[in-house]
């Protein structure tokens, strides 16, 4: 049996599910692409919160699993909303890479201060289509002009390169995979600087860095298969995060990070919420990662 699995048709899309189909297909389970188009990568809307609810960039591909047209589905796990249909069910998540976000900055554009959280000259011109990373960077660097940039990687780093912006934001994890899988990156990167931003303060999207492995709960012989591509540490990272998003509930149009680590042995999880023109940052530890969204959300509520 050949396992069809569903993605998004871009190259970063294509290069996270082709992680899942060379293991599957290492594993005896020969596994083929479907590349599924979503409303979210039709709407030509600049910002991600202009384009409509959360659940955009995954709404066709979950229908699909859901008729039968593909057995699983891989998704950027942020894309998830927090409830999907209960027919499915998230049978993997695989090890996480690197949740943090990361700054592409042209040189000139660079502050003399490199060891600031944002090292970039006052009045820079940075481009983002998240709510969540504007609201970061004014809350950090009020000075900056923030403007709105969508598209795929590469896209956005052309229009950096060609002096639309002084310095964009990406997810790590989404270089990371694209280098791993390609040299569609090379070329575009060259010249540029690549700045991680560390994660407890420039607090990341909810489960960022993480895939979710999708298949229909009727399936065991999909779930069975994997399984063995689940890692526990990520998912119950990425567990954490995504419990004190759905007591955040506001889609795309929320300003909310978190970000949830092993420490030692015990998990932290800070999270930063945007609630009447205030960021408000928390953190909350301790041995067992499901209890810590309540925590999180408690302590973060208590300062609103």
């Amino acid at each position: 049996m050949t396992l069809r699995l569903g993605t998004r048709g871009s190259d970063l899309a294509r290069a996270q599910a082709q992680t899942i189909a060379t293991s599957l297909t290492a594993a005896g389970l020969p596994t083929e692409l479907t590349i599924i188009r979503t409303s979210g990568d039709l709407a030509p809307a600049a910002s991600f919160a202009s384009i409509g609810p959360q659940g955009v960039f995954v709404r066709e591909i979950e229908q699909a699993v859901l008729e039968g047209s593909i057995d699983l589905a891989v998704h950027s796990f942020k894309d998830l909303p927090t409830r999907s249909p209960a027919e499915l069910v998230i049978a993997a998540v695989p090890v996480r890479v690197d949740a943090a976000d990361v700054l592409v900055v042209n040189a000139d554009a660079l502050a003399e201060d490199r060891d600031a959280l944002l090292p970039l000259s006052p009045g820079t011109r940075v481009g983002t289509a998240s709510a969540r990373r504007r609201v970061w960077l004014k809350h950090f660097r009020p000075d900056l002009e923030v403007e709105p940039l969508r598209g795929n990687v590469p896209t956005r780093i052309k229009r950096l390169k060609n002096g639309a912006h002084g310095a964009i934001l990406l997810a790590a994890a989404g270089i990371e995979r694209l280098r791993a899988s390609s040299a569609v990156l090379e070329a575009p990167l060259a010249g540029l600087k690549v700045l991680r931003l560390d994660p407890r303060r420039f607090v990341p999207a909810p489960a960022q860095g993480a895939l979710a492995v999708q298949c229909r709960r009727d399936r065991p012989d999909v779930m069975a298969a994997l399984a063995r591509l689940d890692d526990a540490p990520s998912r119950l990272a990425v567990e954490a995060e995504r419990d004190v998003l759905a007591r955040a509930e506001g889609g795309c149009e929320i300003a909310f990070g978190a970000y949830c680590s092993k420490v030692g042995d015990s998990f932290e999880l800070v999270a930063m919420l945007e609630r009447d023109g205030r960021v408000l940052t928390t953190t909350a530890r301790g041995r067992d990662a499901r209890a810590l969204g309540e925590l999180a959300w408690r302590s973060i509520m208590a300062t609103a």
